[in-house]
């Protein structure tokens, strides 16, 4: 059951309450390479990103940024982290949504930014991370860094209150996966909808996993209405591995895909029709299940419950729809052939 949260809308998508939990990435390009970050937006995009966060740390990238908004048509976020001013010029070059740290700000300063959030309607995402604790929350605490990065995230947020403004989306995130999840389950009492995702998680393997383990407990949770998958590597791996994480849990619609470990009884080039079809597929917008298996002890049962399998079998593939064996083709033609049958069946539905 998911949270129940205020609604904050961020362009045309509604976040919060009972709305789907959105994916987001961050362009890592300087948003002055004007043609190479609407390139790395639109490659988000078409991966199944539906909101964009573009870094703004000077005046000139405020004015980019001004130019990639006349040419993007989907939510995009200023990042925003010590100079309020350029928060202003995001929200005045049309930024759907800004993020700040407001312990970067004074307080008239983070007065001018709600008062120019109010006249553009522009939502403010609250982060704060393990790496930036406020340093007097952190003494008031005794020293424990949870209490005080809650501390501040609540403080500032009641601070919000007191100026009337609401549309608020709270972020607490750690490199550690444990405190992630723990400050996380402590913000969620807060009632404001809720950006997740584990920060500084690494390279690609290494952050997949940080992040599956800390976003997936979280969303199991109920916690959780929008995404990044934050690793050092292209954004678009992070739109992908958040996708998978949403149709592992059954908050998204798309393909499930399956395939085994490989043993000495694998007869065909598993990895290579595994990583082949996954591709094929992880773009369908289609509730299927689809299968790749190495060899005839755990195809049949594997395959058994999926809309379209395959199977290794001494050189050749069998293929399965719905569980029954309906074709043998050899292994040299079997991936375009699958690719057919998938096309076929993603046609039905």
């Amino acid at each position: 059951m998911r949270n129940n949260t205020r609604e904050v809308k961020i362009r045309d998508i509604v976040i919060g309450g009972s709305n789907p939990v959105t994916i987001q990435s961050m362009t890592n390009l300087s948003v002055e390479d004007i043609d190479g970050t609407i390139r790395q937006i639109e490659e988000c995009r078409r991966a199944g990103c539906q909101i964009m966060r573009i870094a703004v740390p000077n005046a000139n990238a405020a004015k980019s940024f001004a130019v990639v908004r006349k040419q993007i048509d989907m939510p995009l976020v200023a990042d925003i982290h010590f100079d309020y001013r350029l928060a202003i010029a995001s929200m005045e070059a049309g930024a759907d949504k800004i993020r700040i740290n407001p312990g970067n700000m004074t307080l008239p300063q983070l007065d001018s930014v709600i008062d120019c959030a109010k006249q553009h309607n522009v939502p403010i995402r609250v982060g704060v991370n393990s790496g930036s604790v406020n340093k007097e929350a952190l003494a008031k605490s005794n020293g424990d860094k949870l209490r005080a990065l809650f501390d501040s995230l609540r403080s500032y947020v009641e601070y919000f209150e007191k100026r009337n403004f609401f549309d608020l989306v709270l972020s607490v995130k750690s490199s550690d996966v444990r405190d992630t999840i723990n400050l996380c389950r402590m913000v969620a009492q807060l009632g404001y909808p809720m950006h997740l995702g584990v920060t500084e998680a690494g390279l690609l393997e290494q952050g997949l996993v940080k992040n599956s383990i800390g976003i997936g407990a979280l969303l199991l949770d109920g916690i959780g209405d929008t995404v990044r998958v934050s690793l050092t590597a292209d954004p678009v791996r992070e739109v992908y591995a958040a996708k998978d994480i949403l149709i592992a849990l059954g908050l998204r619609q798309g393909v499930t895909f399956v395939s085994c470990p490989k043993c000495g009884r694998c007869s065909i080039d598993l990895e290579k029709a595994a990583d082949e079809i996954y591709r094929y597929v992880r773009d369908l917008n289609k509730k299927l299940k689809i299968a790749v298996m190495g060899c005839e002890v755990n195809g049949p049962g594997e395959c058994a419950d999926a809309d379209l399998g395959l199977a290794g079998a001494k050189g050749n593939c069998v293929f399965f729809k719905h569980g029954q064996r309906y074709k043998t083709v050899s292994a040299t033609e079997a991936i375009e052939q699958f690719k057919k049958e998938i096309d076929l069946i993603a046609n039905d539905n």
